[in-house]
């Protein structure tokens, strides 16, 4: 059966096509974030779909998929939203910010509200230690100088929408 719907299928095709054919492989992890963002998590059945859509075992989906932290294997929050806690992070207010979202959310990391708006994740490294803290919104926008008057301004933001 389709998991996926013709555009996210063409999305992919593009990924494949930036590659020859015998290293489709490549492609999996646009794949994999394609199906993400369609479906708003991985299943197994998700990403075994998506590996033969490639034409790559499913062992090795399953391996991109489980190794990388922008991938969700279960549902999360429809906010979702990562905490850099890296040393140059944490040592900038990245673990107070963490703290503090705990506090605000009431969940811990890993965790969702119980209305499913927010899910809290711990994350590595973003890249942008110069403007910590760092948070990520749904693996794609990131949050930069997160104090709590800024966080309280974000949650306000998100809560709304």
């Amino acid at each position: 059966p389709i998991m996926l719907s013709a555009e996210s299928l063409k999305q992919i095709d593009f990924e494949l096509a930036k590659y020859p054919k015998e290293h489709n492989r490549s492609a999996i992890m646009g794949a994999l974030r394609i199906a993400q963002v369609e479906l708003g998590y991985l299943s197994v059945e998700t990403i075994d779909y998506v590996a033969e859509y490639v034409g790559i075992p499913a062992a090795q989906a399953l391996e991109v998929a489980t190794f990388y932290n922008m991938y969700d294997l279960h549902p999360v929050g429809t906010h979702k939203i990562t905490v850099c806690t890296n040393l140059p992070c944490a040592l900038r207010g990245g673990m107070a910010a963490g703290e503090y979202l705990k506090e605000k959310l009431g969940i811990g990391f890993g965790e969702t509200t119980k209305d499913g708006k927010f899910t809290l994740v711990e994350g590595e490294c973003m890249g942008a230690c110069g403007d910590a803290p760092v948070l990520i919104l749904n693996n794609h926008k990131m949050c930069s100088f997160m104090t709590k008057d800024a966080i309280d301004q974000k949650l306000a933001e998100w809560s709304a929408s």
